[in-house]
């Protein structure tokens, strides 16, 4: 939901409609932007339900813009889904959770490492379950190294900035959960891709932002 997670967003989705369409095709879209340091301060604060009926007023404009099918470009604010859903009606919400366990199910990883926010990372109801359903088991990096990444992400990547030491706290983080049993590492913070990508571990890395934005140009196209 920062501005640099929706320009990651707009870009991937129109690089995959090049991509099945021609290269000539571009996405259409209408995009709802609301201000990050509001929500932020809900998330701090533990207002869920406020920042539910947040995401649910731009889902309304959306829905009233001639959106048929609605993305939340954020793992975290998919902790208000549910709100998310009931207001976008009859337009498909495509959620950034599946698409993930998609990919681990195409590449039969059965036990997946999770780096995001504290709030996505420490979620029982956000990945889990999900994931559960599917056989998919879930680690997430210590406390100490959760918070780390958190400050990274919140204070850093959120701000288009990324730096050496987070690119050393990340991999110490993955190398942790790697020698834990983890098959895979999901980025399942949209600007997580700034400071890893696919090839950097032994292991794969499941760029949430990139598999949802292709998830979400399946559903529009099918």
């Amino acid at each position: 939901m920062s501005w640099v997670s929706t320009e990651q967003y707009y870009r991937l989705i129109n690089v995959e409609v090049g991509a099945v369409l021609g290269t000539e095709h571009c996405a259409r879209l209408v995009l709802w932007q609301g201000d990050f340091a509001d929500l932020a301060a809900m998330q701090r604060a533990g207002k869920w339900d406020q920042a539910g009926e947040y995401l649910a007023a731009g889902t309304r404009a959306l829905v009233g813009a001639g959106a048929e099918v609605i993305a939340i470009g954020a793992n975290t604010m998919h902790l208000v889904a549910d709100a998310v859903s009931a207001a976008a009606g009859d337009a498909k919400l495509v959620h950034i959770v599946d698409a993930v366990r998609d990919a681990c199910i195409a590449a039969g990883v059965t036990k997946l490492g999770l780096l995001g926010t504290q709030y996505t990372m420490e979620s029982a109801e956000l990945y889990p379950p999900r994931l559960a359903a599917a056989g998919i088991e879930v680690l997430v990096p210590s406390p100490t190294a959760r918070l780390a990444i958190h400050h990274h992400t919140m204070d850093e990547l959120t701000r288009d900035m990324v730096t050496d030491v987070a690119r050393t706290t990340f991999r110490a983080a993955c190398e942790e959960l790697i020698a834990r049993g983890a098959g895979a590492i999901a980025l399942a913070c949209t600007e997580h891709g700034m400071v890893l990508r696919d090839g950097d571990l032994a292991v794969p890395i499941f760029d949430s932002a990139v598999l949802h934005a292709r998830a979400i140009v399946a559903a529009v196209l099918s």
